[in-house]
């Protein structure tokens, strides 16, 4: 009987998390289209950015009502863009693998607190080539007081990671403005990049520069030879590259590293 109990449980902490990370998806769409445009998030029904009609309480529904609308506005047919149902199965996707990564442990719901800002800052800055300061400067604060707590990281840890993180990105920033004579990277990097390192701590905040190359290279490289508007504009947003490397380094960093030295470098 008591395994049945501990199934039972199990399915419904999972049905929990996925239905969670469907609305935090929902809201987060909220976030992706209002904060570029320095609209309200708070206030306001939410409306067709085509005709602007407001939309009713079923037609937020979390994937579904996408499905059942055919991606196409209930009142002026407009096409209601794929991100939407996109950005709803990507966060309730990664609340699930934290679920079953951690449990539920304080861990997963630190992890899904930066998980979804970064899904936020990916859309927006692949989109908009920004990333909001209302997302990364409380991120920076609740960084450092999450190493407060016991059990986690050290406090010196979390502001080494912040100053290694945001001095790094900040050091390359003036070499390649002196370099190119112009601004090669924006101040939303940086403050990200702080972040991350208040969170992830130095150690991995190394990794997420290390990665987010590599994945940033692989990205233009296969961009490169299939587009040629990005041949002449050359307009990469960094940011998206050091949300996926941040992810992985929070939940594989340690034993991507380990890996690395055990197998390359044979320190013992």
């Amino acid at each position: 009987m008591l395994p049945i109990i501990h199934l039972v449980e199990a399915i419904l902490n999972y049905l929990i998390a996925g239905l969670l990370g469907l609305a935090v998806g929902s809201f987060l769409n909220v976030v992706i289209y209002r904060l570029p445009r320095r609209e309200r998030i708070r206030t306001g029904r939410s409306a067709c950015v085509h005709c602007r009609h407001p939309l009713k309480w079923y037609h937020n529904i979390p994937v579904v009502s996408y499905a059942c609308l055919r991606g196409r506005c209930a009142f002026c047919g407009g096409r209601i863009s794929p991100r939407y149902p996109a950005v709803e199965l990507i966060t309730a996707g990664l609340y699930l693998y934290l679920l079953w990564q951690f449990g539920l442990a304080l861990e997963s719901f630190i992890f899904a607190y930066i998980f979804s800002a970064l899904v936020a800052i990916f859309f927006i800055d692949l989109e908009h080539q920004i990333i909001p300061d209302v997302i990364t400067l409380p991120g920076i604060v609740l960084g450092v007081a999450v190493s407060l707590l016991p059990g986690g990281m050290s406090i010196l840890s979390s502001l080494l990671g912040l100053v290694v993180g945001g001095g790094s990105l900040y050091l390359i920033a003036l070499l390649g403005d002196w370099l190119f004579k112009k601004d090669s990277m924006g101040g939303g990097d940086i403050k990200l990049a702080a972040m991350l390192g208040a969170f992830l701590g130095w150690q991995k905040v190394l990794f997420v520069f290390v990665a987010s190359a590599a994945i940033g290279l692989a990205v233009a490289l296969v961009l490169m030879a299939f587009s040629r508007g990005l041949r002449r504009h050359r307009v990469i947003p960094f940011g998206p590259f050091l949300a996926v490397a941040a992810m992985l380094a929070a939940v594989w960093g340690d034993r991507i590293v380990g890996f690395y030295v055990d197998h390359f470098l044979g320190l013992p």
